[in-house]
C-alpha cells in the first residue's frame, strides 16, 4: 500500500513523525528517512551519511535513481571525485556507479522509480 498523503513538513524535524533508521544491507553509520514508499518499490528518501563511512561495493539498479547532495560531500572512489553540496545524478537501469566514501559525512534526497510502474 502506498504510503499516505502528506503536504509540506519538514521531514528532518525531530517531530516529523519520521524516524532515522539503519539502511538494511549497508555498511553501519548510513541512515534513512524513507518518506514516499509504493507498492511497485518506488520511493523517495533521506540518506544520512556519517562521517568516515566507506563502501566497498560498485552498485547497479533495476530502476532510475535521482539523487540530490543536499549537505557535506562524498567521494566516488571509482571517478577519483569529490561530489558536495548541490550535486545532482539521474542513474538510468544498470548504470555503475559508487563505491563512496564520506569523510566529512553527507545528506542526499533520492527517488528510485521503476519506467513502466513493476
Amino acid at each position: 500500500m502506498p504510503t499516505e498523503d502528506k503536504e509540506l513538513f519538514d521531514p528532518l524535524a525531530d517531530d516529523s513523525g519520521i524516524e532515522w533508521e539503519p539502511v538494511e544491507g549497508y555498511p553501519d553509520g548510513i541512515y534513512e528517512k524513507v518518506l514516499y514508499m509504493d507498492e511497485d518499490g518506488s520511493h523517495s528518501r533521506i540518506l544520512k551519511f556519517e562521517p568516515g563511512v566507506e563502501t566497498d561495493e560498485v552498485l547497479n539498479h533495476d530502476f532510475y535513481e535521482e539523487v540530490y547532495v543536499i549537505s557535506g560531500g562524498l567521494i566516488d572512489k571509482t571517478l577519483g571525485e569529490v561530489f558536495e553540496a548541490g550535486t545532482y545524478a539521474c542513474r538510468t537501469p544498470g548504470m555503475e556507479h559508487g563505491p563512496y566514501e564520506t569523510p566529512i559525512g553527507c545528506m542526499t534526497f533520492e527517488t528510485r522509480y521503476y519506467e513502466d510502474g513493476n
